[in-house]
């Protein structure tokens, strides 16, 4: 009897490095990493095999759907309605025909990573459907070389290890490779001290990334400046988070974005300031645009105490929030008898 693969992996929330983990830019500064946590909202992929050659592709989400007779139809097909599920198909070749659906539990354009988790999701139940084992940095390699071939422009490496692994962690990047590791970090402590909510307006973090990186491979002055900041900061941040050093957290985070900030004019917008100033008024600690910023998601550190009355404020205007805790676990796959 043939099985019908499920599979999940969760997003992340970026605490400091971003930008700094898309290749070469890390190569150029001095103990490069990012520091990340993955959350409970996934990225989900169900493959359920068909008796005929027939591919369908369904992003449940984005209400799409594209059906093609063979993979030879999808080889020489041109255009795509799901361009990154039809590339990852062709890069898999699976034998037979099948249904994929896939789903995601963040907001489109959030800032979170999300369409770095859909892609793990879809590779992990891809590499069971197809019998094609990959260890985890084989398959992360495989992912983000489909996902620049869909977006046009280079991807960075932490939204695929944390979809992989989950939990809090740091990712050190480094000449010799790319490494993930777990930090000790209490997850109840945390998720305490967080606050995520969602701006309602999507953004585009390959076009913000692209032209960060290009202003830095040209020589832009200020712009390398301010990643050597970064990573310097990524670097004390690991260390507090380890320390539990919650008030040097928050610190770190507030320079991180002052300094991401001044490396491109569309990273933060009046909307994502005015969040940001309500939260303060009634007591965040700091606050930052996820991801590339110019839209998305917006998290804030906070003492435990104050979270009811800064959660008001954000509703008060406008924005949506995002209960969440941390997901220990990264990507998941099982298969049930179809």
């Amino acid at each position: 009897m043939s099985a019908i693969f499920h599979s999940q992996a969760p997003v992340r929330v970026d605490l400091a490095g971003g930008t700094l983990d898309i290749w070469p830019l890390y190569l150029f500064h001095k103990n490069s990493q990012t520091v990340n946590f993955a959350i409970n909202y996934h990225a989900r992929c169900r493959i359920a095999p068909r008796r005929d050659k027939t591919i369908e592709l369904i992003s449940r989400d984005l209400k799409r759907r594209e059906s093609f007779p063979s993979l030879e139809a999808i080889s020489k097909a041109k255009k795509f309605r799901l361009p990154l599920l039809a590339r990852l198909v062709m890069a898999f070749e699976p034998e037979g025909g099948f249904t994929m659906e896939t789903d995601s539990g963040s907001p489109a354009g959030a800032g979170l990573g999300g369409s770095s988790a859909l892609n793990i999701a879809v590779c992990g139940a891809l590499s069971r459907f197809t019998g094609k084992k990959y260890a985890p940095p084989k398959l992360i390699e495989l992912a983000r070389n489909v996902e620049a071939q869909v977006l046009g422009v280079p991807t960075g490496e932490q939204d695929y290890y944390s979809a992989m692994h989950g939990g809090i962690q740091a990712i050190a990047l480094t000449p010799h490779g790319v490494r993930h590791e777990r930090l000790a970090v209490k997850d109840s402590e945390l998720s305490a001290r967080v606050i995520l909510c969602y701006t309602g307006h999507s953004r585009n973090s390959g076009i913000n990334n692209w032209e960060v990186m290009k202003a830095h491979l040209d020589g832009d002055r200020s712009v390398i400046r301010q990643f050597n900041r970064i990573a310097s900061i990524a670097s004390e941040m690991r260390r507090a988070l380890e320390e539990a050093d919650w008030k040097e957290v928050a610190k770190l985070v507030r320079l991180d974005w002052e300094a991401r900030k001044k490396n491109h004019p569309g990273i933060a917008t009046a909307g994502i300031e005015r969040l940001i100033a309500a939260a303060r008024r009634h007591g965040a600690r700091a606050a930052k645009a996820c991801g590339a910023g110019g839209g998305g998601c917006v998290l804030f550190l906070i003492e435990p105490e104050a979270r009811s009355k800064i959660e008001v404020a954000l509703q008060q205007e406008g924005a949506r929030l995002m209960p969440l805790q941390i997901a220990g676990r990264g990507l998941m796959v099982h298969a049930k008898d179809a």
